[in-house]
């Protein structure tokens, strides 16, 4: 089982400006901590369950191309990019420079977008329906494969359209970057994971994770793909402490909301659960630490990752 650190707040201190610096110094101690992931949400403004939506907040392929320059070993990825924010083929010539920058160690994440609110503040039109959007992602997907293999690329779909679209320099991962499919809509976007996914990304507790594992194997059948070669995935908020006692104390002084969305436990307690999860199947387990509190992270590392090494 491998483990790594999802960002989704760039509040590292009272001043703004810092917000960098401390995502790199975030980045670059979790690669030398036992994690093999890091990556950032790639939204405008801040989401609500995470923080206020006037809180400082990094574009994520921005962060993404500045991290890549400063870690050698960590996979970077976005977890993950809604498919409207960007015209895809421009998406897959940027994917392909973070991954030249970072010597082939990006994973594209994709998703079909759901913050109808920043999508409003930014101008983007907002599909209503669910399978609008999925079906988007996925022609985004295909167009984006295309170019990194093509020398040119001429692509005529519903939503989106290249005519004889030049890429060059091609990204260094060879055959190309792996693509993580990220939802857990079991008639449509697992589906979509089935067809064109290296990996799939999903929201739950362990019963659940199983359960869409379960139907993501289904739809591989159908599709006929195997199965083991799609890496599975799942991404949970974590507050942790030693005991109960700082545990309480520690929920108190950050003001986590109880019901905690995610999992507050002790050292113990996070580490029954992971175990859940890797017997649901998940083989790379990522964690939030909320409010980028830092002891959670040094008890992943001291504490629980070494439990399944």
């Amino acid at each position: 089982m491998k483990f790594g650190i999802h960002n989704p707040c760039f509040v590292f201190g009272p001043d703004p400006a810092e917000a960098f610096e401390g995502l790199k110094a975030k980045a670059q101690w979790a690669e030398t901590h036992g994690f093999t992931w890091f990556s950032v949400m790639d939204h405008l403004i801040q989401i609500p369950p995470v923080g206020d939506p006037e809180e400082p907040f990094i574009e994520g392929w921005t962060a993404l191309t500045a991290l890549a320059a400063v870690t050698s070993r960590i996979r970077l990825a976005t977890l993950v990019s809604s498919v409207a924010y960007r015209n895809p083929a421009h998406l897959a010539k940027i994917a392909a420079g973070v991954d030249l920058i970072s010597r082939g160690r990006l994973t594209l994440g994709i998703g079909a977008g759901w913050f109808e609110t920043e999508y409003r503040q930014y101008g983007w039109e907002f599909p209503e329906r669910p399978a609008v959007r999925i079906r988007q992602m996925e022609e985004a997907v295909r167009l984006i494969l295309a170019m990194w293999a093509g020398e040119r690329t001429t692509f005529h779909g519903k939503y989106f359209h290249v005519e004889d679209a030049i890429l060059e320099p091609k990204p260094v991962q060879k055959p190309r970057p792996p693509v993580m499919i990220a939802g857990g809509g079991e008639q449509l976007t697992l589906r979509v994971v089935a067809r064109l996914g290296d990996a799939c990304n999903v929201f739950g507790d362990p019963t659940e994770v199983k359960h869409k594992y379960d139907i993501l194997r289904q739809h591989c059948e159908t599709e006929q793909r195997d199965y083991a070669t799609i890496e599975k995935t799942n991404v949970i908020g974590l507050l942790v402490a030693r005991d109960e006692a700082a545990l309480a104390a520690k929920r108190t002084r950050l003001g986590a909301a109880d019901p905690f969305r995610g999992f507050a436990g002790t050292v113990a307690q996070v580490t029954d659960l992971i175990g859940r999860y890797r017997d649901a199947g998940v083989q790379l387990f990522i964690s939030s630490a909320y409010r980028n509190d830092a002891e959670t992270l040094d008890l992943l590392a001291s504490d629980v990752i070494p439990h399944f090494a």
